[in-house]
């Protein structure tokens, strides 16, 4: 009865799942597979004669990259406009290296086309590089080849991160001092204290007049006058003895002592009539608009004093863009907070809640600009495909981010969901397509291959290493994160965090791996159309 059961692809799904999961929980020295797990036991069931049919893998291949590219867009551009141009030519470096390595073995060694694409995904376990692989070849040879690379690509990761301090004879845990501290530079932390206007050339203006925000980059939040507290409007005079409330970074409260008067410690209370409340941005109509478009002191006496974005407090300058699920720390009367909490939605609810919409429509997107044929003369054209056409029109309106009413976002939770039920598919229909020659293939040349593989692994890591230390004088901890970002590997990003206290490899490695995805499934795609 089982072996009837297993004839149906859906049970067979299913079951292949539950076994992976089963599988990929087992840990060896702290070591586990996790969810990639599910291809090997796809290939087991393959090579039995399972078989998941295409439709359901693609169907998870287009949800599982629109999700990456959904979350990846404002971090993939962030990154070209950012000051980390060292970490994003390792990046790069870590790719080129790798491909170019793979099609130096194929020449050498006589491999076919989609095996050495598949054993560059396995090498540097890129599921996503895996799913081009396969559709750009259109080959089972691809996963096959992925399945033998993929076990050293974890391995030898996280056993290059464990080595590499001991091969630049660092101490790491100084080196993420002064990297964590020059990260809060970038993002000063925002502090509250109070200020006695003693500085005669504020007596008598307004903070319109004397520009506070502007000139110091604080924002006043509290003002009292004649012992009565006030949500301070830009029409507001200061008279000498007025105490007024500021947050800002320590840059910009040393700048308002200097142009207010005496720093003083500790907060002004809050009249029974206000609060200070934290206020959800979940109005579609306020997403990517500027503070200052808001006016919010003039329409509802209320200013907004911070903005929590992602686990950082920014500093609420007039021209900062909001974006959805951003926190307002807003203060005000509680009447006017009312209608600011009208303004912005407030709902918790619409955070989780996921809008199939945007979603279908920028996958029908997708998935129509990957069909497009890009002709360069002389018989040479691109096609980016169904991957890269889903992938580069995720990214784009993923840093869009809102088109009229539309919202191209998730939440984290919705995202998450989404791609990890399409790996699952995904997985599970190319681990049994590949499964059906497995043993014939690992028999003929698995050895051989296994080889390539691990050779793809560690020509990157030390090409990355030597051109990092030596020639662009990176940070130990940011090249932690960069070589696990630039090599898409997450296992080797635990074991660079579990050696030192700080988060700075993840800083580095969210800053890499978005631009290292992109780049090795351009890449791929190249060498499949290419390379002969």
């Amino acid at each position: 009865m089982f072996a009837e059961l297993l004839q149906s692809p859906y049970f067979s799904l299913f079951v292949i799942v539950a076994l992976g999961f089963l599988l990929g929980r087992i840990k060896v020295k702290g070591l586990s597979l996790d969810v990639s797990a599910v291809i090997f036991v796809a290939l087991l069931f393959g090579h039995y004669g399972v078989v998941i049919p295409k439709e359901l893998g693609n169907f998870g291949l287009v949800l599982f990259i629109f999700t990456i590219g959904i979350q990846a867009g404002p971090g993939f551009f962030d990154s070209f406009r950012s000051k980390g141009k060292s970490l994003i030519i390792i990046a790069m470096l870590i790719i080129a290296s790798a491909c170019a390595a793979a099609v130096a073995l194929k020449y050498l060694l006589g491999l076919d086309t989609p095996s050495v694409v598949g054993l560059v995904a396995g090498a540097l376990t890129s599921t996503p590089g895996l799913a081009v692989a396969i559709d750009s070849t259109g080959s089972p040879l691809a996963s096959i080849a992925y399945g033998v690379a993929y076990p050293f690509g974890v391995i030898g990761v996280i056993l290059f991160v464990k080595l590499l301090p001991k091969l630049w004879k660092v101490d790491l845990q100084k080196e993420a001092n002064r990297l964590e501290a020059e990260r809060r530079g970038q993002f000063p932390e925002l502090t509250t204290c109070i200020f006695k206007v003693s500085n005669p050339q504020a007596f008598g203006k307004t903070l319109q007049v004397l520009n506070v925000r502007a000139m110091t980059g604080a924002v006043v939040s509290r003002l009292m006058h004649d012992e009565e507290i006030i949500i301070p409007q830009a029409t507001s005079v200061l008279c000498e003895g007025d105490m007024i409330q500021a947050v800002g970074s320590e840059e910009a409260l040393s700048q308002v002592a200097l142009l207010i008067g005496e720093r003083e410690e500790g907060e002004l209370p809050l009249h029974h009539t206000q609060e200070v409340v934290t206020l959800l941005l979940t109005k579609k109509d306020v997403v990517n608009r500027a503070i200052g478009q808001l006016n919010l002191q003039r329409n509802y006496g209320c200013t907004i004093t911070r903005v929590r974005r992602s686990g950082i407090d920014l500093s609420p300058s007039p021209d900062l863009t909001l974006k959805f699920g951003d926190k307002l720390v807003v203060a005000g009367e509680k009447e006017g907070l009312e209608g600011v909490s009208q303004l912005v939605g407030n709902d918790a609810k619409k955070v989780s809640d996921t809008d199939f919409f945007p979603i279908a429509m920028g996958i029908v997107l997708g998935v129509l600009f990957g069909k497009l044929n890009i002709s360069f003369g002389g018989g040479l054209s691109f096609s980016p495909g169904l991957t890269g056409g889903v992938l580069i029109t995720a990214l784009i309106l993923g840093a869009i981010g809102k088109t009229g009413p539309v919202l191209w976002t998730m939440s984290g939770a919705s995202n998450q969901l989404l791609r990890q039920l399409g790996l699952l598919l995904f997985l599970a229909e190319v681990g049994t397509s590949a499964g059906k020659n497995l043993v014939e293939t690992f028999q003929e040349s698995g050895l051989l291959m296994f080889g390539v593989g691990a050779v793809i692994t560690l020509v990157p890591m030390f090409t990355a290493l030597l051109v990092g230390r030596y020639l662009l004088k990176i940070n130990p901890l940011d090249m932690l994160g960069a070589i696990t970002g630039g090599m898409t590997s997450t296992p080797g990003l635990v074991a660079a965090d579990s050696m030192v206290d700080s988060n700075m490899p993840s800083v580095a490695y969210a800053t890499v791996y978005p631009i290292a995805m992109v780049f090795l499934i351009l890449f791929i795609q190249f060498i499949s159309m290419l390379v002969v």
